[in-house]
């Protein structure tokens, strides 16, 4: 136990507290640059069981912030890479690395084997996807997200509202790390809030982060909180659907034009000039972008028209 002495005397923790952690399954989703400073502080508090969840290769324009790997990294696949560091810096735990992506088929297995889920990744619909399984199976759900010089973390489900709750559209812009920018003591400072904010609620923490929102603004040096425990889980919404939910009935309809996306999957037809979509009958109305947002704001509008049965899609870029 002396590898965790200095933790281990705090009256929160103690040997129980510590067998807790080493009891404890979580499930992070993204091995980028918030998962760059929380996965290995969960690793060294000793969580016994991590799984790490994402698709993507190391890329030279992730190293200035997702210090965890080194430039004899690049081209190799994430989740690996940081699979193999956690357990070199504790081999007292067990390390899980799955190179794939969330998606909305795959996220219920996920999260039904988590005892805490960890939003890293900078994608929309793996947030909602994650949040909507967390509600379902009530599991608690630690999310961040950061932009430039500022962002926020913050407990969702299990005895909370659900990030759907709390933001029944997604807030922001269609912006995300490549596009918007970011910089590095942002992301690590938000991965630490949040691998503070999972070990809080693996040991039982008097002051939980369920039900609570942290934002950082470094622009200035500034940061709030609020709380959110009164926010109401919305009735109906369009849900994220992967190709293998998808059924007959159902007309799926691509909104990138020809330069974003010169080539659509067999199963959409291009939302371009001139096409109107066509209502199903018996199925459902879904619209697909890369991120999903502009395939959401276009569900929004047909729901306003009374059309009840919409879902959406995010395509890979």
């Amino acid at each position: 136990m002396s590898r965790y002495i200095r933790q281990t005397v705090l009256a929160e923790i103690g040997v129980a507290g510590q067998q807790r952690l080493a009891e404890a399954k979580v499930l992070v989703v993204g091995a980028g640059g918030l998962a760059a400073a929380l996965l290995p502080l969960l690793a060294g508090a000793g969580v016994g069981q991590i799984t790490v969840l994402d698709p993507d290769l190391i890329e030279d324009h992730n190293l200035h912030r997702q210090t965890f790997f080194t430039t004899d990294d690049l081209g190799k696949p994430k989740a690996l890479v940081m699979a193999l560091r956690l357990l070199a810096l504790n081999p007292d735990i067990w390390v899980t690395a799955h190179c794939m992506a969330l998606t909305p088929e795959n996220a219920d297995d996920l999260v039904a084997q988590a005892d805490v889920v960890v939003d890293a990744a900078d994608s929309l619909m793996a947030t909602y996807v994650l949040s909507d399984q967390c509600l379902s199976a009530g599991v608690p759900l630690i999310s961040a997200s950061v932009q430039g010089m500022a962002g926020y973390a913050g407990g969702f489900c299990a005895s909370a509202p659900s990030y759907r709750a709390l933001f029944p559209d997604p807030p922001g812009g269609e912006a995300s790390c490549a596009t918007a920018g970011v910089m590095g003591p942002v992301a690590a400072l938000l991965g630490a809030c949040q691998a503070q904010m999972v070990l809080a609620q693996l040991l039982g923490l008097a002051a939980s982060p369920l039900g609570q929102l942290v934002r950082f603004d470094l622009t200035n040096y500034r940061s709030s909180t609020i709380r959110f425990d009164v926010a109401r889980e919305p009735t109906s919404f369009p849900p994220f659907l992967s190709p293998r939910q998808l059924t007959p009935q159902d007309r799926v309809y691509d909104v990138r034009d020809a330069c974003e996306a010169p080539v659509i999957a067999d199963f959409a037809q291009r939302l371009g000039h001139g096409v109107n979509p066509i209502v199903p009958e018996n199925g459902r109305l879904v619209f697909g972008c890369r991120s999903g947002l502009r395939a959401w704001r276009l569900a929004n509008l047909w729901a306003a028209q009374g059309v009840t049965r919409l879902g959406l899609m995010a395509f890979a870029p």
